[in-house]
């Protein structure tokens, strides 16, 4: 064992994975900090007034697809019906539940902006979208999760994007509220420092990943042009940008309107999340690799060879972490690797943690209370690094697999939230 360890240890393809191990990290939190700045520059003026309009604001259909949402449906949707906005319906389709959700909408049926789209059998959450698009009234699709609870001023940053015909879709910015526990804040911390951060970088790229499924508005025609949301994919999110992008629609990030949402509190339920998450990407660099070989595409590629770098950086994690384990445990010292932190890996904690101040400094403005979570980045890379890699890595079969040829269904976990 002694030996063949050392052999590997000593090879040119362990040498090539450490290199790419350590740069990795370095190098893209450079350039998310750097492109993530130029957008705060340039489209997120430090004064936040609401745009002004001199015409009639259009009218906005809001769609909250619902599955067992019966403990926080009803908040949701009070949330949702104070937004300040002159010209919108709420439209809740409740896909087949079987809980009280319908129930817990019952006091708030006398306001005539709510509508509800009962659906009895549960066909998955992108299926939900698509049958509730004819029935919409607006030409703007404002999707939310049901358990969003939207800014009172989410609309009006919103729409205003859509005066430009080449928009089809906006995505809004997430924010945590059930910031209760360990794990919540992380994942506060992680919407800042790395989701937020990251759409801000690839906004100055010229293309995203994806919109943010908690909520994200879209353009009806171009929703309809795009053949609508994906019913066999585990995250419509991401394949419809996709497919918007492949159609040279613009997709941008509206850091401005704020959507409070709130996230897993148990290590099972994130990991189911997560595992959704990394499947759908895995999926979709595979149903859409023809980017890659498309110079009409190749706005896309910087978003394609990042996310594809990102699951090989997993790989490598899980691989070199395994390697380094074992050889401790039989008392070998492994190559690249030390107990006590090394020129390197002081390297990468450093930029690591100026990306996490970075990103909470900037979005402090729109989460005032973000900034007393700062200290619990220090545990970031150590425990999340390795949860998400774990996910990545179980996913990977995804790469391969096409995608199923039924809808995707879905199981709403509902996890410390109240109504």
């Amino acid at each position: 064992m002694e030996s063949v360890l050392s052999a590997i240890q000593h090879s040119p393809p362990y040498a090539w994975m450490l290199v790419f191990f350590a740069a990795y990290p370095i190098v893209t939190s450079i350039t998310w900090i750097t492109t993530a700045l130029l957008f705060r520059w340039r489209w997120e003026p430090a004064q936040g007034e609401l745009p002004a309009r001199s015409g009639e604001w259009p009218f906005v259909s809001v769609m909250v697809p619902a599955h067992n949402e019966q403990a926080v449906i009803a908040r949701s949707v009070r949330a949702m019906l104070r937004m300040d906005y002159p010209a919108f319906e709420v439209v809740v389709i409740d896909d087949g539940s079987r809980d009280g959700t319908l129930g817990a909408l019952a006091p708030l049926m006398h306001d005539t902006r709510l509508r509800i789209v009962h659906k009895p059998a549960n066909e998955g959450k992108a299926m939900a979208l698509n049958d509730a698009i004819p029935l919409a009234r607006g030409e703007i699709l404002v999707g939310l999760d049901a358990d969003a609870e939207p800014d009172a001023q989410l609309l009006r940053w919103i729409v205003p994007h859509f005066d430009s015909p080449r928009v089809g879709a906006v995505t809004g910015n997430p924010r945590v509220r059930n910031t209760d526990t360990f794990l919540a804040r992380l994942q506060a911390i992680e919407f800042s420092s790395i989701i937020s951060l990251l759409r801000r970088a690839q906004r100055v790229w010229g293309r995203v990943v994806t919109v943010s499924g908690v909520v994200a508005a879209v353009r009806r025609s171009a929703v309809v042009d795009v053949g609508g949301y994906s019913p066999e994919m585990p995250t419509e999110d991401i394949e419809l940008t996709w497919k918007l992008q492949k159609r040279f629609y613009d997709v941008r990030y509206e850091p401005r309107a704020i959507c409070w949402m709130t996230v897993p509190l148990s290590c099972r339920a994130l990991y189911q999340q997560r595992l959704r998450w990394a499947r759908g990407l895995m999926q979709v660099l595979r149903k859409h690799r023809n980017v890659m070989t498309t110079w009409k595409l190749r706005r896309l590629w910087p978003v394609f060879v990042e996310s594809s770098l990102s699951i090989l950086w997993a790989v490598c994690f899980l691989v070199l972490t395994s390697l380094w384990t074992v050889s401790y445990a039989i008392g070998l010292p492994p190559v690249g690797a030390s107990p006590i932190p090394n020129l390197w890996g002081m390297a990468i904690a450093t930029i690591c943690l100026l990306q996490l101040l970075t990103g909470t400094l900037i979005d402090r403005r729109y989460d005032r209370g973000i900034v007393r979570f700062l200290p619990y980045a220090v545990w970031y890379p150590i425990i999340y690094w390795a949860f998400l890699a774990v996910t990545t890595v179980i996913a990977l079969p995804y790469l391969w697999r096409r995608p199923a040829s039924e809808s995707v269904r879905w199981q709403t976990l509902r996890e410390g939230k109240d109504a």
